[in-house]
């Protein structure tokens, strides 16, 4: 009967709770717990001679305080994934704290771009003078004019290419900030939904919150990375200084793909192909998601000490 009541996802939620309230006997393997926490401390030992790093040189303010937003979201996802990975009851509360910092550090990197363009002003000036420009030259690989932005198949359908200049500035802002906003409602409709038992984390069912919030979610991502795709292919040449590149695939590793990492492992769940012996052990799907994260943070931080190391040669 109760492994009924596990493979069920309507009663997913159901069972949680019945666990949280000491009607279950289910703890996480200890072999996940040590995986997990050596990995932790790993991270939080590697931030915290970071961020010691960066303040040591506070030379460049403007930059440095969106730099250091960004990289505090590597120790925070790792302590809530753990967390979430003790007692898997809590995992969409620990979820929503994870998602509103998520969404404070795509509004710490897009500034980080900005501040290292010299700031508002002179990003909207640079992007009037590309959109004066009359001479061809490839901004992207797909067909792009200099101060035009053309956009691919299907996109080409419904959008008009952009003209560079300060309403295509607007508009990729937007497309960042807007992220932010559908982030922060989807992790508070995710807590409400929990609580009325309907969320059904994981379970792509009709009756489940959870594909719903989905969709919303991958879309409104979907459009965040659009824009950052194009704001990194147009100022590439001005943020050269910067190595744009790895930071912004650094970036977009860390969150584009944890969530399609995640949405990926629900998937696999739900066609009953994820039967491996870690994945039948830890029994969760928000389980095998903290696990994961846990480990593969302690890398992305890593590669974010090359912004380090770049900053100190630009201010050596």
């Amino acid at each position: 009967m109760l492994k009924n009541i596990i493979d069920s996802g309507y009663y997913y939620n159901y069972y949680l709770n019945w666990v949280s309230s000491g009607g279950g006997e289910y703890s996480t393997p200890i072999w996940a717990v040590l995986i997990a926490g050596v990995s932790v401390v790993v991270t939080l030992t590697l931030s915290v001679y970071l961020l010691f790093e960066h303040l040591s040189m506070y030379q460049n303010p403007e930059e440095q305080k969106f730099l250091i937003g960004v990289i505090l979201m590597v120790p925070c996802y790792s302590i809530e994934s753990f967390v979430s990975l003790v007692n898997p009851a809590i995992s969409v509360d620990i979820g929503i704290l994870r998602d509103c910092y998520e969404s404070f550090a795509m509004y710490c990197f897009g500034r980080y771009l900005i501040a290292c363009l010299g700031g508002e002003e002179r990003a909207i000036g640079f992007m009037k003078r590309e959109g004066r420009a009359s001479s061809k030259t490839p901004l992207l690989d797909h067909g792009h004019e200099r101060g035009i932005v053309n956009h691919p198949f299907p996109l080409k359908l419904f959008l008009k290419p952009w003209k560079l200049g300060q309403w295509v500035y607007q508009v990729i802002k937007f497309g960042i900030v807007q992220y932010m906003i559908i982030k922060l409602f989807t992790a508070v409709s995710a807590v409400i939904l929990e609580g009325f038992g309907v969320y059904c984390e994981g379970d792509f069912k009709w009756n489940c919150g959870y594909p719903y919030l989905a969709v919303i979610l991958n879309f409104s991502q979907s459009w965040a990375l659009y824009c950052l795709v194009h704001f990194y292919t147009i100022t590439k040449d001005e943020l050269a200084h910067i190595k744009p590149l790895y930071k912004f695939l650094t970036f977009k590793s860390i969150v584009f793909l944890t969530w399609w990492q995640g949405v990926a492992i629900a998937l696999l769940y739900a066609i009953g192909l994820f039967k491996s012996p870690i994945a039948q052990s830890l029994q969760f799907k928000s389980s095998v998601q903290d696990f994961i994260i846990c480990i593969e943070d302690r890398w992305a931080l890593l590669q974010w000490f090359t912004s380090m190391f770049s900053l100190q040669s630009r201010t050596s």
